[in-house]
């Protein structure tokens, strides 16, 4: 292979990965946006909120457990760290959404939350399996360990003591 060929599948590698890394990001993105807006708004109308969830049966410490999962999760998934954690989170919350608040499936009003929920499911699983990327905390932070346990071995290594091999 010549250098011009090597360089040209080396440019497309590249570009291929970006673009892998690009549409994961903002994939990750659009996906924390709904739980991040509900979340907030959750919390931002605490009262009025926990009164409508109340009158769907949804006690008070369920209520609060669900703005903290829209909220962590959401920007575990936005920042990209534990992002496998996050998706798994929020997709068997959407899940569990859709089949105990959405489950008439004669009004065309709850078909469509219904679909929605599991289309959101399956997103986050998706995400969950595929990861956050390289444009992500998660990355970020496995580089981290990863050059620390480089520098622990190397240390090791450099206050191993020596084997004497004798004259050679």
């Amino acid at each position: 292979m010549i250098p011009t060929e090597s360089a040209a599948r080396l440019h497309g590698l590249v570009t291929k990965l970006y673009l892998r890394d690009a549409a994961l990001l903002a994939g990750r993105l659009l996906l924390a946006l709904i739980f991040l807006h509900e979340g907030a708004t959750l919390a931002t109308h605490f009262d009025a909120a926990g009164k409508a969830m109340a009158a769907l049966g949804v006690g008070l410490p369920l209520f609060v457990a669900t703005i903290a999962l829209q909220l962590g999760a959401g920007l575990s998934i936005a920042s990209g760290l534990l992002t496998r954690l996050g998706a798994i989170g929020l997709g068997l919350f959407c899940l569990a959404t859709a089949t105990l608040f959405h489950a008439n499936l004669a009004s065309q009003n709850e078909l469509l939350h219904f679909e929605k929920d599991l289309a959101i499911s399956g997103g986050m699983f998706v995400l969950a399996t595929a990861g956050a990327g390289r444009i992500s905390l998660d990355c970020l932070l496995a580089l981290y360990l990863g050059q620390r346990q480089r520098d622990k071995d190397m240390v090791a290594a450099l206050l191993a003591p020596r084997r004497h091999q004798g004259p050679g």
